[in-house]
């Protein structure tokens, strides 16, 4: 079994940044130009180039690598994230059955790793933080084309992102959901958390799952 869970606001303290060349912190976000210039941090997004025609999505691959040679401190995206859910969910299926859907940087492996950013599908967010639907992202897509059933924890706003990611996976997707109407994912399998909670409930629900109390759909 895979577990994929949406990406979350709140970084580590301790979170690593890439640097440009000029010695700055690169900050990622959706929009560079809604922010201040900083004295501190380069803005950019993650398709920005960032030298000679290679972007900043490719020179994230490519530091991935050398896992070991880790200069900037960067963190496994399982560890990124404050929320100890990732973790826990992590133990329960296993590092290597763990993915992250980022808003920033796609659909991307628990030990990809991975920078500070600050983009999100919320559309309560800042201008500069908020991907939109048109906007153009090459997102990375690092689930095999597994055979076994992949469970999705996140909100509606991440759902189309996760289908399009996930359309090549043989074994059936599940994505779990809590509102009133059931939301649009293609060819996966739909199924109702009951929960009051309404602002990052899928966290409740992932562990539930953890914990062996979260009903799955039957095959």
């Amino acid at each position: 079994m895979i577990a994929v869970i949406q990406c979350a606001a709140n970084k580590r303290v301790d979170a690593g940044y890439f640097h440009h060349a000029n010695g700055r912190a690169v900050q990622f976000v959706a929009d560079p130009s809604k922010i201040t210039s900083s004295d501190r941090y380069v803005f950019a997004r993650p398709d920005d180039i960032a030298r000679e025609g290679v972007s900043w999505r490719d020179l994230l691959v490519q530091y991935n690598l050398s896992p070991n040679k880790n200069p900037y401190a960067l963190l496994p995206a399982i560890d990124l994230y404050t929320n100890e859910c990732y973790r826990k969910l992590a133990s329960k299926v296993g590092r290597g059955n763990t993915y992250i859907l980022s808003a920033g940087w796609g659909l991307i492996s628990a030990d990809f790793l991975t920078p500070v950013y600050d983009i999100t599908f919320s559309g309560a967010a800042d201008p500069c933080k908020r991907r939109r639907r048109g906007d153009v992202y090459r997102d990375l897509r690092m689930l095999p084309a597994a055979e076994v059933p992949v469970l999705f924890f996140g909100g509606k706003d991440y759902v189309s992102l996760f289908c399009e990611l996930t359309s090549h996976v043989k074994g059936p997707r599940i994505v779990f959901y809590n509102s009133s109407k059931p939301p649009a994912a293609v060819n996966c399998r739909l199924h109702r958390f009951d929960t009051s909670t309404r602002t990052n409930w899928h966290y409740e629900c992932a562990r539930a799952f953890i914990e062996g109390r979260l009903r799955l759909p039957e095959a």
